[in-house]
């Protein structure tokens, strides 16, 4: 029986890494009898907001990794020093005790002390960003120091699972061994699709830098010029969230703004259009989950997600990156064609099929039986 562990920071927030992890844990489980352990560093007492099988081995470590943010300076660091010693030897005690097969390691700020304490183990680095992360996203300076490191020590780990084959390319300046699976989705079990009635474009994800929501408000001002009885339903919440209803308010903008729901399928389903306008996005859930609803999606061509998910005037629309002009004149092309809103949305059902458990999991279980051989060859 294959025994897997893997290591993260927790499962706390309804995001997409928590679900798609656990959604994996429990198909290994239940398809394949696996035994399947997760370490977690400071879980604490927050609840998992998604279904976890009760044969997967939860173990929570404790370690406060996030208090080293109250300090500055040399502080912090030796603050970090000293978090990092008690997590080493909590999770060396952990990997003792499981004795697993393959150790998956989540966090990249992890994995310099799974390869300190995984003895003869063959390590994972299962990455839910993108390799040049760094030059998109706001970080303090400690952050970017830290993170360039941690990048730069990547081949520590035996091998790293990548979403995309574009980021798997950009990994392979750092390893040897870099592999692409896709992110297992859940899709639409409805029955029910989209009937293109609804004038309504909906869009789903954190209002942070990330995602850009300030193109995706440049985009929509311009299709409600034209379209001004259309709405743009947002469904996220973030930092940026209260700035961005502010401006709909001021400037009277069809955008009306929700927080976050279990019961999005119902949302796909009400909607005629998927809209994303992020600045990078290592997979992007949310597309092939509208897509089996039956929504024609629109993103910018930006690394690396939606271009692998996305067939071009086939089941979407990928736009030239940062393009907003070009944006809002697809998007208004989308509404005033309906029968094109169809025949993407009923391409996007059967494109979406390729990301169900039962096509993308036979992948991680292929992929589990070679890295495990391999090493034992190798040992």
């Amino acid at each position: 029986m294959m025994r897997i562990l893997y290591v993260t920071d927790a499962l706390a927030v309804w995001g997409g890494v928590e679900r798609v992890l656990c959604d994996k844990m429990n198909y290994m489980v239940d398809h394949y009898g696996f035994d399947v352990h997760i370490v977690t560093t400071n879980q604490g007492n927050h609840p998992i907001p998604f279904p976890l099988d009760k044969r997967i081995h939860l173990c929570d470590l404790g370690i406060m990794f996030h208090h080293q943010y109250k300090y500055h300076g040399l502080k912090r660091i030796w603050a970090y020093i000293n978090l990092t010693y008690i997590f080493n030897n909590r999770l060396k005690s952990i990997i003792d005790d499981v004795k697993p097969d393959v150790i998956v390691c989540i966090c990249v700020e992890l994995i310099y002390t799974v390869f300190k304490v995984k003895q003869n183990i063959p390590m994972v680095y299962e990455c839910h960003s993108i390799c040049n992360a760094l030059h998109y996203d706001e970080m303090s300076v400690w952050k970017k120091i830290k993170l360039k490191y941690l990048r730069h020590i990547i081949h520590k780990a035996d091998c790293i699972v990548a979403l995309t084959a574009e980021d798997a390319q950009d990994w392979r300046s750092y390893a040897k061994r870099v592999y692409t699976i896709p992110n297992v989705v859940q899709l639409n079990q409805s029955g029910r699709f989209s009937q293109q009635d609804s004038k309504v474009a909906i869009s789903v994800g954190r209002f942070s830098n990330q995602k850009d929501v300030w193109s995706l408000l440049e985009v929509w001002r311009l299709v409600q010029l034209r379209h001004p009885d259309w709405e743009l339903h947002i469904y996220g919440e973030g930092e940026l969230k209260d700035e961005f209803e502010n401006i709909v308010r001021n400037d009277n903008l069809n955008i009306k703004v929700f927080l976050p729901t279990s019961h999005i399928f119902d949302r796909y389903l009400e909607s005629s259009m998927l809209l994303m306008t992020s600045l990078y996005e290592p997979f992007g859930l949310v597309l092939p989950e509208s897509m089996s609803c039956g929504l024609p999606v629109v993103a910018f061509k930006c690394p690396y997600g939606p271009a692998s998910i996305i067939s071009d005037g086939v089941d979407g629309i990928i736009i030239e990156d940062r393009n907003i002009i070009d944006y809002a004149d697809r998007v208004c092309q989308l509404i005033e064609d309906k029968s094109l809103r169809e025949q993407m949305g009923q391409n996007a059902i059967r494109s979406s099929v390729r990301f169900s458990d039962a096509i993308v999991m036979p992948k991680w279980k292929e992929f589990f039986n070679k890295i495990k051989s391999i090493h034992v060859e190798c040992g």
